[in-house]
């Protein structure tokens, strides 16, 4: 597990420093919640539509706990949407801490933000497989 957590916490700082985006891509703050718990993620940008993420997320209760890395790969040019728009899909990869349940995580994710400002905006996402499942939040704009 250490040896996991290790190669998850260095793949976030490996990209801590990728300011390298040009259009939709770019460094996000989510935070927001589901029907079971609490989410947070900081998106880097490593192309104009690519962004990789450091993710936690956990129950109410903190009974789960889950450190992944997140990609997602934004489809704003696919759909020719107004800026104020961002859709996108991706995978996630981590660790799951649950009593007599610790292990492997994976999921896959498609989401959606609106941004009513040049700073703030909401997000939705929703996902399946054994990781993060989604949610509704805010997102800020770094």
């Amino acid at each position: 597990m250490k040896k996991v957590l290790t190669i998850i916490a260095l793949a976030g700082v490996l990209f801590l420093e990728s300011n390298s985006a040009s259009a939709q891509a770019q460094k996000y703050l989510n935070i927001g919640g589901a029907g079971t718990g609490f989410y947070g993620s900081i998106e880097f940008p490593v192309s104009s539509a690519i962004t990789l993420a450091p993710l936690f997320s956990t129950d109410y209760n903190f009974n789960s706990l889950v450190f992944a890395g997140k990609g997602n790969y934004y489809l704003d040019n696919v759909f020719d949407l107004d800026s104020a728009w961002d859709i996108y899909a991706g995978v996630n990869l981590g660790w799951r801490l649950e009593t007599g349940n610790d292990g492997f995580n994976w999921g896959l994710q498609v989401g959606a933000r609106w941004f009513w400002s040049d700073k703030w905006g909401i997000n939705g996402e929703v996902g399946g497989g054994s990781g993060v499942l989604g949610g509704v939040g805010l997102t800020m704009k770094m």
